[in-house]
């Protein structure tokens, strides 16, 4: 478990940096040379840094973004991909499934600052956070048709539960790259904006979740993803609990009781 951060922090692993500073975590996919390629021993160290992360209550908020401007992530490594049978195919989707899974369930607002290429794994794990902020220069696709394959991390299931069925098939089978623009008007990323400004748009809104409530936060998060494909009314039931959990916390009486004194809250996170 990481320990309680004043102001800022680094930890340093071999494929990725992560740094924080103000509530706020940069994971940054350090892989410049191959595109920030996700290999098996990125996504271990990912899939560590997210247990961290995870237990870590000083962190209120996450950005995930690629070293460099050519790459958030330009997908698998295909040299490792290429020696995979069967066996250890169904083996490597079900561990990517699991990190990115982690990093969806967070239970704390995670942001992919895509810059230049989001593709394969890439556009997967883009996919698997809860904003996507693009540079005017991203470039995001499904490409794994054109290797005999298909996404396995996650692309077939969240990719049209984004952006609708029809605008999924069409990326999934053909394969093809979209630019931002095009991402932005299907609702595959929810802003565009110029490279300078990626990383400053990023840390504002990560700053202003950072700023909310934790258990609020947490609780918005699993509202939303556990209720998706509930029928309506077991869906809001499961609203009706969460609701009734964050009014027995702290948080809401110091909420409430700050907004009725005309102050800025000060959140325990209990």
């Amino acid at each position: 478990m990481l320990l309680p951060l004043l102001h800022s922090s680094v930890m340093q692993y071999e494929n990725i940096l992560i740094e924080v500073a103000d509530a706020i975590a940069v994971v940054t996919l350090n892989r410049p040379k191959v595109l920030n390629a996700l290999n098996a021993a990125l996504l271990r160290e990912l899939d560590a840094a997210l247990t961290e992360l995870g237990v870590n209550d000083s962190v209120r908020a996450v950005i995930v973004t690629g070293a460099g401007e050519k790459a958030f992530a330009a997908g698998a490594d295909i040299e490792e991909l290429a020696a995979v049978g069967e066996a250890e195919g169904e083996a490597l989707a079900e561990r990517g499934q699991r990190v990115f899974g982690k990093l969806e369930s967070l239970g704390k607002p995670v942001i992919a600052a895509i810059n230049g290429f989001a593709l394969g794994g890439g556009c997967e794990l883009a996919l698997a956070c809860t904003f996507r902020i693009a540079s005017e220069t991203a470039r995001l696709g499904q490409p794994e048709v054109k290797l005999g394959l298909i996404p396995g991390y996650g692309g077939t299931q969240r990719l049209p539960r984004l952006v609708g069925k029809g605008a999924a098939m069409k990326m999934l089978l053909t394969g093809e790259m979209i630019g931002a623009a095009e991402a932005l008007r299907i609702g595959l990323v929810d802003e565009v904006v110029t490279q300078s400004e990626l990383m400053s748009r990023a840390r504002a809104l990560a700053g202003t979740m950072a700023g909310m409530a934790p258990i609020a936060v947490k609780q918005c998060i699993a509202a939303v993803h556990e209720g998706y494909d509930l029928p309506l009314a077991e869906a809001l039931a499961h609203e009706a609990a969460l609701f009734g959990l964050c009014c027995g916390t702290a948080d809401k009486a110091e909420g409430t009781k700050a907004f009725l004194e005309k102050r800025v809250a000060k959140w325990s996170g209990c």
